[in-house]
């Protein structure tokens, strides 16, 4: 399976954004989809994920309660709305596939990583 993140850009502090991930292709389908953060110099953060068949979600507790995680099975999209974002959220942003029917915040747990899409977020 392929994914293809969309949606980052460049964003006030307070601001909002909704990024976007497209899965296509592929003999398999996810039991979910993750996103993960990384800026340079440090390692892949986790930020949400959703199981697909049970809609069941996983949020990290820098972002609990300002972004939300959202999925439609019949179009193969999956949706991250960051609201109050912070400079801090600075960051690129992937999108993965869950391998496993266990959400997880690991990224072993993951693959098909996507290429991503930039968060900017100005104070």
């Amino acid at each position: 399976v392929q994914l293809q993140a969309s949606g980052g850009g460049l964003v006030q502090a307070g601001g909002s954004l909704r990024l976007s991930c497209a899965a296509s292709g592929g003999t398999w389908k996810p039991y979910g989809i993750g996103w993960f953060r990384q800026t340079p110099g440090k390692e892949r953060e986790f930020v949400a994920a959703i199981n697909w068949r049970t809609s069941l979600t996983s949020y990290s507790d820098s972002v609990k309660g300002r972004f939300a995680i959202s999925g439609d099975n019949a179009k193969n999209m999956v949706y991250l709305q960051m609201n109050s974002l912070k400079p801090e959220d600075t960051a690129h942003y992937y999108c993965a596939a869950l391998r496993g029917g266990v959400l997880s915040i690991l990224a072993t747990s993951y693959s098909s990583w996507g290429q991503g899409t930039q968060v900017t977020v100005s104070s």
